[in-house]
C-alpha cells in the first residue's frame, strides 16, 4: 500500500470510530442538550439577535427601515414609531455610530434620486437628533435608486425601494 492509502483509510477509520457512540458524553453533557442552538429559550448569544444590546437585535427586532410615499422625504406616523424606537437603542447603545441610508424606487433620473434619498436619509437623521441622538454618531448617505431590494416595474417593488435604512456601525466610537 501506499502511504496515501494508508493516510486516507486512517482517516476514514478515525471518521467512523468518532460517530459511533452518541452517548458516551453522558446525560449531564450540555452538547447533547436538543435545546442548544434551538431558538427562544435555547440560551443567550452574545452578538446575536435574541442579545438586546447587539446590532442584529437592531435590526431584527427593532427595525432597521423606514419607507416613504411617492416624491415624498417626510415622515409617516408609522415611519416616526420606528425612529421612536431606533432612538431608544441608540441612546441605550452609546458605543455604536450608525448610517442612515437614503433609497428611491427606479422611477425618475438619476441625479433626481440621488437628491431625494439625500432627503430622506436626512430627515431620518434629523428626527434621530430630535429624540436625543448625538449628531455625532449619525451619517447619512444617499443610494438614490442605485440599490433596490425590489427590482419590477411594480408600485409593490417601488414601495419597498423608496425607504431609509439605519445601518449600525460595526465598531464602536472611541
Amino acid at each position: 500500500m501506499t502511504h496515501l492509502t494508508k493516510i486516507a483509510l486512517l482517516l476514514g477509520a478515525l471518521a467512523v470510530s468518532a460517530c459511533t457512540n452518541a452517548g458516551r458524553f453522558g446525560q449531564d453533557d450540555p452538547r447533547l442538550d436538543g435545546s442548544a442552538g434551538a431558538g427562544a429559550g435555547a440560551g443567550f448569544v452574545p452578538g446575536g439577535a435574541g442579545d438586546p444590546s447587539s446590532p442584529a437585535y437592531f435590526q431584527q427586532a427593532i427595525g432597521d427601515r423606514v419607507l416613504f410615499l411617492v416624491d415624498q422625504s417626510s415622515l409617516t406616523a408609522e415611519a416616526q414609531a420606528t425612529l421612536d424606537q431606533q432612538a431608544e437603542w441608540l441612546l441605550t447603545n452609546s458605543d455604536y455610530q450608525a448610517v442612515i441610508e437614503g433609497h428611491a424606487d427606479e422611477q425618475g433620473t438619476r441625479e433626481y434620486n440621488l437628491a431625494l434619498g439625500g432627503r430622506r436619509a436626512n430627515a431620518v437623521r434629523e428626527y434621530l437628533i430630535s429624540r436625543g441622538v448625538p449628531a455625532s454618531r449619525l451619517r447619512f448617505v444617499s443610494y438614490g435608486k442605485e440599490r433596490p431590494i425590489e427590482i419590477c416595474s411594480d408600485e409593490s417593488c417601488y414601495a419597498k425601494n423608496r425607504r431609509a435604512v439605519t445601518v449600525i456601525a460595526g465598531s464602536a466610537v472611541s
